[in-house]
């Protein structure tokens, strides 16, 4: 207390033997800056108050430099341009000493900057006392700030006490719970993308946080940039892609910039993948996607030693390729640099890229059925070396490349689920089931752990270590069933999959009413932490993380729930895991995503059923356009929950991959089910 106490008898010396400041007006003026909520208007109070009264010299440079700061703050085109201050000194000069009466207004930015710091970079935080002691500092300039303005929610929601929402959902007595969350998670998540748009969708494009960054916004508009039309989301989606790949540095099909392939894939793969899902059949995006084939095949791999294709390195751009042997790697990562290019070739079936990726695929399926350099037969490494072709990087443990300087992107299992996601794309568009043998192994490995329940700490690199490491694979298990209605991974399964997953194998819906309650809760309040104080626009749904274990406070706080975005997708497309990589979205609502619920019970190639609610007051017409149905005459129903017999409205669809659409009318509040059926 004693620097504050200080700075309280500056002040005071100010207000008493300056003729010309008035006590009361000063005092007045700092306390309703601080307890303003809004930056503008702080920023505003703080400029008025310059305006009003003179100042000794010291004092008048230190309200400029913080009128200057907050300015940046609020209008600042780049979001964390405090990012490498704050990294390496934990801290910011925004130019008010601690004598300064002014002062205390600084610490709500000290502890806004340092939270966000943390949640960008997760990686070098992930020592305990390293992070403890980085949140501790962030903690004490919240509760500083409120010593002196006790009002300021902002600073209160930081120390958890929640932002109320400003808006409610009621529901109709007869809306099943599974819809009354989903469309309040729908609403809240459509309100955040709709913000975003409006307050930080900049001219050129961007929204703040830098290409690679913004490049990612899409991610998380998933549950309603995909299964739904939003005209406002796909107008600034097309918008965003169009502007990045018009940049300089793009205009050749991919980044000038050599990087490691988490990065220098994203502004391509996370630009393009979108709106070929938003308009698959415009040349415009199939043409940048074959470019990337075309980089793919006569630039970026080659015939490693084994005689296996693989990526010659890990670093490379649109017309380079690192010759660095420590970089030479191709990894688990690699996926991304062709992400649209696998998903043009998942609808097309497009018989040169079969070719191409089943031989890259086939590299992957040989080295995982090798123990070599430590690595148990059966698991999928993170990385093969060019180009001798063995396993991990050029020395060192199997498990760790040591291909990139921030290492914990590439140590096993790194991004796992790309490359078994893409292996279960090429068994699909193959046949072959060699594809399916490192899936298999790695979930006997992951099932074995399970059903002997072992625990503890493991021998990195050991088969218990990478087992325990393998929570995603059953994800890419029940996409497998529900295209197969195989049961090859039905045990796996069984034990270790999500709550849509599970309600669709047993019908059971408590964990997936739960889980969309707690997205709908989570959603519900703390809406700056979404929108307007977010500073990183890769981390814009992680504000919850702050109440996590050794977060803000040193243990979690069980009534802040996580979004569940995902889960909000799956339950609304029937795609059982993420659509990053062999999506199997069933179904598109061609209607936008308010007022609506849709959960999907049944898709498969033959088959699709959903339940679907309107909670609107009047009727609603829109389009449901199928995804996975194979061609043919297909007989469709819309019928009444609750007395299936009651059948509302039918009829027959021919689905060709041209026409796959029908057109129904919803009645309004009514519990409604939806069967289509093949007939031949």
């Amino acid at each position: 207390m004693r620097r504050f106490t200080s700075g309280l008898f500056i002040l005071l010396a100010i207000l008493l033997f300056a003729p010309h400041v008035h006590c009361k007006d000063l005092a007045d003026w700092i306390q309703e800056a601080g307890n303003e909520e809004s930056d503008e208007s702080r920023l505003e109070i703080l400029r008025s108050l310059r305006d009003s009264m003179e100042f000794p010299k010291g004092l008048a440079s230190e309200l400029s430099a913080l009128i200057e700061f907050i300015d940046r703050w609020v209008h600042s085109p780049r979001l964390e341009f405090f990012g490498r201050d704050v990294l390496k000194e934990q801290d910011y000069a925004i130019g008010v000493p601690e004598s300064s009466p002014l002062h205390p207004l600084t610490h709500l930015y000290r502890g806004r900057m340092r939270v966000w710091v943390i949640l960008e970079h997760g990686g070098i935080n992930k020592e305990y006392e390293v992070r403890r002691a980085r949140y501790d500092l962030a903690r004490e300039e919240f509760e500083k700030y409120l010593e002196h303005f006790p009002q300021n929610r902002i600073a209160k929601m930081y120390l958890g006490d929640p932002f109320p929402p400003e808006k409610a959902y009621d529901a109709p007595e007869n809306a099943p719970a599974w819809a009354v969350a989903q469309r309040e998670s729908l609403e809240r998540l459509t309100d955040i993308i709709h913000w975003w748009i409006d307050h930080r969708l900049q001219e050129d494009g961007q929204y703040g946080g830098g290409w690679g960054d913004d490049c990612e916004m899409w991610r998380w508009w998933v549950p309603v940039l995909i299964p739904f039309e939003d005209p406002k989301m796909i107008e600034a989606q097309k918008f965003f892609t169009r502007a990045i790949m018009s940049q300089e540095h793009m205009k050749r099909g991919y980044t000038d910039h050599v990087t490691d392939v988490e990065h220098t894939a994203e502004d391509s793969a996370d630009a393009i993948t979108p709106m070929m899902h938003l308009e698959p059949d415009n040349p415009e995006w199939t043409a940048m996607a074959l470019r990337l084939a075309e980089l793919f095949e006569t630039l970026w791999t080659g015939t490693n030693d084994r005689g296996f294709l693989q990526f010659k390195s890990t670093y490379f751009s649109v017309d380079e390729v690192s010759d660095d042997p420590r970089k030479a790697c191709d990894t688990v990562y690699h996926p991304r640099a062709v992400q649209p290019t696998l998903l043009y070739w998942q609808r097309t079936r497009d018989s040169h890229l079969t070719v191409l990726f089943s031989k890259w695929m086939d590299t992957w399926v040989d080295i995982t059925a090798r123990g070599e350099r430590g690595k148990p037969k059966g698991i999928i490494p993170s990385a093969i070396h060019w180009p001798e072709g063995h396993v991990g990087g050029i020395k060192g443990p199997w498990w760790d490349p040591n291909n990139h300087s921030a290492d914990p992107l590439y140590v096993w299992p790194s991004a796992m689920s790309m490359m078994t996601q893409t292996l279960l794309l090429t068994y699909h568009l193959t046949g072959q089931e060699k594809y399916l043998e490192p899936l298999k192994s790695m979930a006997a490995i992951r099932l074995k752990y399970l059903q002997e329940g072992v625990s503890g700490n493991h021998e990195p690199g050991s088969a218990e270590w990478c087992a325990s490491k393998l929570g995603g694979l059953s994800s890419v298990g029940a996409k497998f069933h529900f295209l197969t209605g195989r049961d090859d991974f039905d045990p796996l399964i069984a034990k270790d999959s999500n709550p849509y997953v599970k309600y669709r194998r047993n019908g059971n819906r408590d964990a997936l009413v739960k889980a969309l309650g707690d997205t709908a809760e989570s959603l519900r309040v703390n809406s700056p932490g979404y929108t307007s104080e977010v500073r990183y626009t890769d981390r814009v749904l992680r504000f919850p993380a702050v109440f996590g274990e050794n977060g803000i406070y040193p243990e979690a706080d069980p009534n802040v729930k996580a979004p569940h975005t995902n889960l909000l997708y799956a339950s609304l497309t029937g795609d059982p895991g993420d659509l990053g990589y062999f999506p199997m979205n069933a179904v598109r609502w061609r209607t936008e995503p308010r007022d609506f619920a849709a959960l999907v019970v049944e898709s498969s190639n033959r088959s699709f059923e959903a339940e679907v609610y309107n909670f609107l007051e009047d009727e609603r017409k829109l389009g449901v356009e199928f995804y996975l149905l194979d061609p043919g005459e297909y007989k469709w129903a819309l019928m009444l929950t609750a007395k299936s017999e009651t059948i509302l409205d039918q009829g027959l669809v021919r689905i060709t991959p041209e026409s796959h659409q029908i057109d129904l009318t919803l009645p309004a509040r009514t519990p409604l089910t939806l069967k289509v059926r093949f007939r031949n």
